[in-house]
């Protein structure tokens, strides 16, 4: 029969021996977690950054990136690939728009909103609202301006539509396309220089645009001081979402480059407004009280003008 000596596992007694040789030895119990020390090159970061290092692709970014890589392997020249970029519901559009509208200080509309799923469907139907929104506001106000007035004919100026819709679509295209090859072309130069995507630029910049759809409504009135309070309103709306989405991308760049960047946004933007208020809202043909000039025969000629 086995004794008891014979039933110890002899790798304690070897342990037991080995600390007994050396009492400084270290040991480690695998019920407790191996801590992995830190990377000697780590260093602290700023508070506020955290958030926007992960555009850097430092966090859960990159994966979200990989498996909307995954979910777009079909060929470009198909329905499907397509397809992807408006598989958004209801609630996540909604949402988009709320934060479009209401920004949140600090935060970042492309983490918060866009990486997990940019989508194309917001960018589209909200541009063609505008396009139409701005168009017959547009109608309207001339129409209101010139109603009552005997020598005015009222004739609907569908050119309007067509106007709109290539300035709105090339904004909303041209501008992101110009920046995002900005971006990339500084990115090879500055290492920490965020590179959106192309579609996550179109998004920022489709949802951006809401606000004037209320705003081109409310151009109807006819007075210039409210449509101007209007305009600098939705400006620093609209225009808030795109500093804070875009000024993280850049600010570890040249400084004046950076700057720039962030003011040339801000003035496309603020041109785009500006000039459909000038030109669908504020430039209609008024009529001007017409003179009244005597005739040599005693009559009274009465010219029209406009």
């Amino acid at each position: 029969m086995a004794t008891a000596d014979d039933l110890k596992f002899q790798e304690f007694d070897d342990a037991a021996n080995l600390l007994a040789a050396n009492p400084d030895a270290t040991t480690i119990s695998i019920d407790e977690p191996v801590e992995i020390p830190k990377s000697q090159n780590s260093h602290l970061q700023e508070p506020g950054r955290e958030e926007d290092d992960e555009l850097l692709g430092t966090d859960d970014s990159d994966k979200t990136e990989l498996l909307a890589g995954q979910k777009k392997s079909a060929p470009f020249w198909t329905f499907e690939y397509y397809q992807t970029f408006f598989d958004v519901d209801t609630y996540q559009v909604l949402d988009r728009i709320k934060g479009s509208v209401f920004p949140v200080p600090g935060k970042n509309f492309v983490r918060l909103y866009i990486r997990s799923n940019p989508d194309l469907y917001g960018p589209f139907w909200i541009c063609a609202t505008l396009v139409f929104t701005i168009a017959v506001s547009g109608n309207l106000s001339n129409f209101f301006i010139h109603l009552g007035k005997p020598t005015y004919h009222y004739v609907p100026e569908f050119r309007k539509v067509s106007i709109a819709a290539t300035t709105i679509y090339a904004y909303a295209w041209l501008v992101p396309l110009a920046l995002w090859g900005f971006l990339m072309w500084r990115n090879s130069k500055v290492m920490n220089i965020v590179s959106y995507s192309f579609l996550e630029i179109v998004c920022v910049y489709g949802y951006s645009l809401f606000i004037y759809i209320p705003t081109a409504i409310l151009w109807i009135i006819p007075q210039k001081v409210v449509r101007w309070v209007l305009v600098v309103f939705s400006l620093c709306l609209s225009g808030s979402v795109l500093v804070m989405t875009f000024w993280p991308a850049v600010r570890d760049d040249n400084r004046r480059i950076a700057v720039a960047t962030v003011a040339a946004i801000l003035l496309l933007h603020a041109l785009l407004a500006v000039g459909c208020l000038a030109y669908f809202f504020d430039a209609p043909e008024l009529d001007i009280p017409a003179p009244i000039i005597p005739a040599h025969n005693g009559t009274t000629v009465i010219t029209k003008s406009h």
